[in-house]
């Protein structure tokens, strides 16, 4: 095929915006061009400055140094970023088969199956409705351990329910065609319901022992908001559940009165992303914060992650939230945040060898800042260097995987990428 092909430096300097979500295209057509990156430097975190040079909104003090803002890295490895895809619709994540293909869900409900050379082979259908309003719709999708064995799946969306609307965890199998999900049933809800079309989350993330990571948000209204910091809501929470949506052995608050046994930890805003380290199995996430503030959290069972009581940012009209205090006894602090905001999408680790100083990384969609950040994390689970990537293409980062030593990665602009290397 006919690629394009240019070599320039990276770090990418972006400038931030806070934007809505976007509207993307209903089509598919592949599109070949590609972009490659060389870097000659071997500049550590003590030589380069940090890569947010934005004004902070507030003047609100890091817990502790290295909080925010730490110094920038840059890849050493030449790679290649290839367009593979435009026009794909409305994506919200993607994710590797088990087979090496991959799955992209559609907000507006239904998925695609792409080929890794960003050609879809099929669409997916027979999904309970959604609702795809703002930031609704279907979300996440996840792939059973034993997938190979019983075709079955399991996805985020957001449900019209009661009087309200919800986020919802379903499961069901992919039929042998690949045309279909069969017997579709709703697991579990994130209760209670609201009126709201924000802040649902979501992610889904398997462990070691089969059970599943659930992310949700409070819904964005003030009403939802208060009840992240309630045991008895299931509003801005981590839940572990079983395959059967029930709590997993060992929740902290299984045997609590007046709280929900599927949660796992609490006090979150809006997290859309969560993943397990490769080596440690820890799980990290993301959530957005307000107007500053956007988060990454190490989460630990039991733990009051501080929503809306302690916070990094301010209300989006400017006035402050709550008492307008970062820290209180009792709440976990961000490993690291940021001020203006990445707006924190889906993550993933990379866990090959291709790009060797990409090792065990975290790369985050970023949607208003526009690019995917690789934030480097020491032994000691602090961020120790942070590098902007993709910033040129001027794109919404909804998701990102890793497969095969390589990175894929799609936008609210309905376009997919591939990044490996050269």
């Amino acid at each position: 095929m006919d690629i394009k092909s240019f070599s320039y430096l990276v770090p990418l300097t972006v400038s931030l915006m806070l934007s809505s979500c976007g509207n993307a295209t209903t089509s598919n057509e592949a599109k070949d061009t590609s972009q490659v990156v060389k870097s000659n430097s071997s500049a550590d975190t003590t030589q380069l400055p940090p890569v947010e040079t934005g004004t902070a909104n507030t003047e609100y003090k890091p817990a502790f140094a290295g909080q925010t803002r730490i110094g920038g890295v840059k890849t050493k490895t030449a790679y290649k970023v290839d367009e593979i895809a435009t026009k794909i619709g409305s994506p919200w994540a993607v994710v590797p088969m088990p087979d090496g293909r991959l799955m992209v869900t559609d907000k507006t409900g239904f998925m695609q199956i792409f080929g890794t050379d960003g050609k879809v082979q099929k669409k997916v259908t027979g999904f309970p409705k959604v609702n795809s309003n703002g930031q609704g719709g279907l979300l996440d999708v996840a792939f059973d351990p034993d997938f190979v064995q019983n075709r079955t799946i399991y996805w985020t969306f957001s449900e019209d329910h009661g009087k309200g609307n919800l986020m919802a965890v379903a499961k069901g199998q992919l039929s042998a065609d690949e045309s279909k999900v069969e017997n579709p049933m709703v697991i579990f809800r994130a209760t209670p319901d609201l009126k709201s079309t924000l802040h649902y989350g979501s992610r889904i993330a398997f462990d070691k022992d089969g059970n599943m990571y659930v992310s949700t948000g409070e819904r964005s209204i003030l009403e939802g908001r208060k009840q992240a910091q309630w045991l008895n809501s299931g509003l801005g929470k981590i839940y572990k559940l079983t395959k059967e949506g029930k709590p997993a052995p060992g929740n902290p608050f299984l045997n609590q009165k007046d709280a929900m046994p599927e949660i796992f930890s609490y006090g979150h805003r809006n997290p859309q992303g969560i993943a397990l380290h490769p080596v440690t199995g820890d799980l990290w996430e993301v959530e957005f914060g307000p107007r500053g503030g956007d988060e990454l959290n190490l989460i630990k069972a039991g733990k009051n992650y501080g929503w809306p009581t302690i916070t990094y940012g301010i209300e989006y009209s400017g006035g402050k939230i709550g008492d307008a205090i970062q820290q209180k006894e009792g709440m976990e602090q961000p490993v690291y945040y940021w001020d203006p905001v990445l707006s924190p999408s889906g993550i993933v680790f990379y866990t090959g060898d291709a790009i060797p100083e990409w090792k065990n990384n975290l790369f985050i969609g970023g949607l208003s800042s526009m690019h995917i950040a690789r934030i480097v994390i020491d032994e000691n689970n602090k961020v120790v260097g942070e590098e902007i990537l993709l910033a040129d293409k001027k794109e919404r980062f909804r998701d990102v995987a890793y497969l095969d030593g390589k990175l894929y990665t799609v936008t609210d602009g309905g376009k997919m990428f591939v990044i490996a290397k050269q």
